[in-house]
């Protein structure tokens, strides 16, 4: 039966038409947007995992920089370190001289002056961003930003590496610090061992045979000391290299695995969106045929 009321054959290709243009629609959005998972109506789930992995991965980019100003930091510190056992390697080098006979001891001491001023001056330098590492009050930690973990539960912390300064004379800093200034009394190079004095304020001039025996005795405690603290710098430092790599690595992990759960498949949404056209052609064209034969209805009154 033919009815000029109700046209179910246009009202079906209608609604076919209606749903492949929805179909269409979204598939346009996912191949110009590149995303399948755009916003929280395509997937809540899948929405919610991408955003909180993305957040993370903003605040893993925050470590890395951290890390990148922590390592600047050690660096710093472990070349001053390092410039500063030449420096006494020196002073031992001229304790050796001192101990011939007929060696005048003021001249050595005034070389030995000369070294103990650039001590005090790799020491007072050695500083970034307003930290220095190898002069400080005894018992101040350094802290360097090491990662940002999310737990099993979902709480989320950032965790830190220490480095806790010490300034007697077997520590790992040069000198200690006092409000703010380089206390030349306390660290491996001003804390005073015996008769001799401490390495920065020993003066050799009137020193006996025993004496200069017993500076180089001293000179080569403060070396082992500072040997020791270079390479605990110097192991910190590989500890954020490593670090930082892991981390990088883990961002990189991070985007790949949120690009799983909310990229589109390009070869995919191609193939659809090439089909959805084709069925929109087609819809159309079943939906002029069925508007068409109402008009046939005409022919039967002529």
């Amino acid at each position: 039966m033919t009815s000029i009321n109700t046209n179910s054959s246009a009202q079906a290709a209608l609604q076919t038409l209606r749903s492949v243009n929805q179909g269409l629609n979204q598939t346009q959005n996912h191949v110009s947007s590149g995303y399948r998972v755009e916003k929280a109506s395509d997937n809540a789930a899948y929405w919610s995992i991408a955003t909180t992995m993305r957040s993370d991965n903003k605040a893993l980019s925050a470590v890395s920089d951290a890390l990148g100003m922590g390592a600047a930091k050690v660096d710093t510190a472990y070349t001053a370190m390092d410039s500063a056992i030449d420096v006494v390697g020196d002073i031992k080098a001229k304790l050796v001289a001192a101990t011939e006979n007929g060696v005048d001891k003021a001249k050595v001491q005034e070389e030995i002056s000369q070294l103990q001023e650039q001590l005090l001056s790799i020491a007072q330098s050695a500083s970034f961003n307003g930290e220095n590492w190898v002069a400080g009050a005894d018992s101040t930690t350094k802290s360097v930003v090491s990662s940002f973990v999310r737990d099993g539960s979902n709480a989320v912390s950032i965790k830190t590496t220490d480095y806790v300064l010490d300034s007697g004379s077997a520590g790992n800093v040069l000198f200690g610090m006092s409000g703010g200034s380089v206390e030349t009394s306390t660290g491996i190079l001003g804390t005073s061992s015996g008769a001799t004095g401490s390495i920065y304020a020993m003066d050799i001039t009137s020193f006996t045979s025993g004496q200069i025996q017993s500076a180089l005795t001293n000179v080569e405690a403060a070396l082992k000391a500072m040997t020791s603290a270079g390479a605990a710098l110097g192991s910190l430092s590989s500890r954020i290299d490593a670090q930082d790599d892991f981390v990088s690595a883990l961002s990189d992990s991070i985007d790949s695995g949120v690009g799983r759960l909310v990229d589109a498949n390009m070869e995919e949404e191609s193939s659809k969106l090439s089909a959805l056209q084709t069925q929109q052609q087609l819809a159309i064209q079943s939906l002029s045929i069925a508007n068409s034969s109402s008009q046939n209805i005409l022919s039967l009154f002529r």
